[in-house]
């Protein structure tokens, strides 16, 4: 008598959710245990190591290297198979396997192998998000599938605004884990502003010095009425620079540094006040910005000032290598700011007057982008790309400039148009400092409502772009400005879960907005936030904040 086959095991629970996954139903499913080895050919020991450092050490197994003779019940089989590129989706995607006694990850590059690694982890279990066993179970059998992935935009990015409220480098390093966990590969550190300069500059001490502190902070939104006073700040010094890139290029993820021009930068000035315009303020009594929006002291448009920030991005460049991940090539990228630069002062000024009349510019707004093209320039002439905010499109930019688009989609469209690279970053879709919730106990909310559904529908590209045109669209990226987020806990509770719905849109095959099923990935999002519990993410909980997680009193800015 023939007995049936047994079901298909369900399709895992994977965010973000993979390009093509079918279950299978052999005769028995591959287990995990003290005796599994990895077998590691030649260009596969990162993801073996990680493997056994990351995943090994959550479960309790050594996960050893495959040796002839070897007593494995259990083979993980590393891959590389360059020739299947086309086939795979590039240098990012990857296939999964598994036979009753291997699991088979495969890729055409380290990269997608690192992410069929990440994919593996998600389909042992929460458990295996942990640090260390927290249980005595050594065997794990691994769910029967065969699986092929890879990601639908190449920039798929998170932008930390550590220049409000500084981040450790230990809480910088956990995001680049968090972010390699749900597959984005783009963190933009935002490391200067009015409220702090955040890179240590050896040639220019003060920065740091008297640029990364404040005396006190605006708590909440600047109509509060609240401050905390205490001094706040802190930077990265150039080995903790190294330390992050690094860090972050074992995870094939790029590390974006923007260093903010000309506005922006009361920091900069109250460290050395040369920068500013001399000759309408007195910038020597100048202090780090201790409340929120968008001083109105900005850099001076003199040769002086463009020789600091050459000497300044000198040492930036060394800090930040072009080829750090090199599959990508968005190392080469250094973010120059170029937003919310008020003009008050350089009308004013005899020098900024100057300057307008000596190189014959359209009045101050082309004296700002007779600053931005000069670093164009300057960047470009050192085999590096400038991106900027979007503002920095008023005046023209070189070919090989981009632009992050955050004031809507129409910079990005603009940019598009005029042959221009664009990451999507528009403030009313995927600014996660605005609150998640209408409720009022939404802490400090700013913003417009973005639910999680909201992000989960996010769609990169306009429809107005034409195929020629899309394809400057690199992708995306969420943007996590951090004025009333004080630490790490605040950080986590804006940021997730959105992100894991942002990183979806990001990577996986999605139709269209309307025509996305939110409730298959809502219902997914419950064996994810197990995930989320076990790397100790302060996640917003779906049914609303924790009493802990509320700000009563403390005033923001809803829209």
């Amino acid at each position: 008598m023939n007995h049936p086959s047994p079901p298909p095991a369900p399709t895992p629970a994977l965010v973000p959710a993979p390009r093509h996954a079918v279950p299978a139903a052999p005769t028995r499913t591959p287990v995990l245990d003290p005796h599994t080895t990895i077998e590691e050919p030649c260009g596969t020991t990162a993801v073996a190591n990680w493997l056994r450092g990351t995943l090994g050490a959550a479960l309790g197994l050594p996960l050893s290297p495959h040796t002839p003779g070897s007593p494995a019940r259990t083979r993980v089989r590393l891959t590389l198979a360059p020739d299947l590129a086309g086939e795979l989706g590039g240098p990012e995607g990857y296939r999964i396997g598994t036979t009753p006694h291997s699991v088979i990850l495969t890729a055409a590059a380290e990269p997608g192998l690192f992410h069929a690694a990440q994919t593996l982890r998600q389909l042992l279990g929460p458990e295996a998000f942990r640090r260390a066993p927290v249980t005595a179970r050594r065997h794990w059998p691994v769910p029967a599938v065969t699986l092929e992935d890879g990601p639908r935009f190449r920039w798929r990015g998170l932008m930390l605004d550590v220049a409000r409220h500084f981040m450790p480098k230990d809480g910088v390093l956990r995001y680049v884990d968090l972010m390699a966990a749900h597959k984005l590969n783009v963190l933009h550190l935002h490391l200067t502003d009015d409220q702090g300069w955040r890179i240590e500059i050896r040639r220019h001490p003060r920065l740091t010095e008297v640029g990364s502190w404040r005396t006190r902070t605006k708590f909440g939104h600047r109509a509060s009425p609240l401050w905390e006073d205490k001094p706040h700040g802190g930077f990265y010094t150039r080995d903790d620079i190294r330390e992050i890139v690094a860090y972050a290029a074992a995870r094939h993820i790029a590390v974006v540094p923007e260093i903010d021009i000309p506005g922006h930068s009361q920091a900069a000035i109250a460290a050395y006040p040369e920068l500013g315009s001399t000759d309408v303020v007195d910038t020597s009594s100048l202090t780090v910005w201790d409340d929120w929006g968008i001083s109105p002291n900005v850099l001076a448009p003199t040769d002086t000032v463009l020789r600091f920030y050459e000497e300044v991005f000198e040492e930036v460049l060394e800090l930040f290598p072009p080829d750090a991940v090199p599959y990508s090539g968005f190392s080469r990228f250094v973010h120059i700011g170029g937003d919310e630069c008020p003009k008050d002062q350089w009308r004013r000024s005899p020098a900024a007057q100057a300057r307008i009349r000596e190189r014959g510019l359209d009045g101050e707004d082309g004296l700002q982008a007779w600053f931005v093209r000069h670093f164009d320039d300057w960047l470009a002439a050192r085999g590096r790309r400038l991106i900027g905010w979007d503002e920095i499109l008023e005046g023209g930019l070189a070919p090989g400039a981009a632009v992050s688009s955050w004031r809507g989609y129409e910079g990005g469209v603009a940019a598009a148009r005029a042959g221009h690279d664009v990451v999507m970053c528009p403030e009313q879709q995927v600014y996660l400092d605005h609150r998640q919730d209408p409720g009022p106990d939404e802490p400090v909310p700013i913003g417009f409502v973005r639910t999680l559904e909201d992000v989960y529908r996010f769609a990169p590209v306009p429809p107005e772009l034409t195929p020629d045109q899309a394809r400057h669209v690199l992708g995306a990226q969420a943007n996590v400005w951090t004025e009333v987020m004080e630490d790490q806990g605040r950080v986590d509770y804006q940021a997730f879960p959105r992100l894991a719905a942002f990183a979806e849109a990001l990577w996986s095959p999605l139709p269209p907005p309307a025509e996305r099923d939110f409730a298959d990935f809502d219902a997914r999002m419950t064996t994810h936030y197990a995930r989320l519990d076990a790397l100790g993410v302060a996640y917003r909980p779906p049914q609303g904040p924790h009493p802990w997680q509320r700000r009563p009193g403390v005033e923001g800015r809803p829209r």
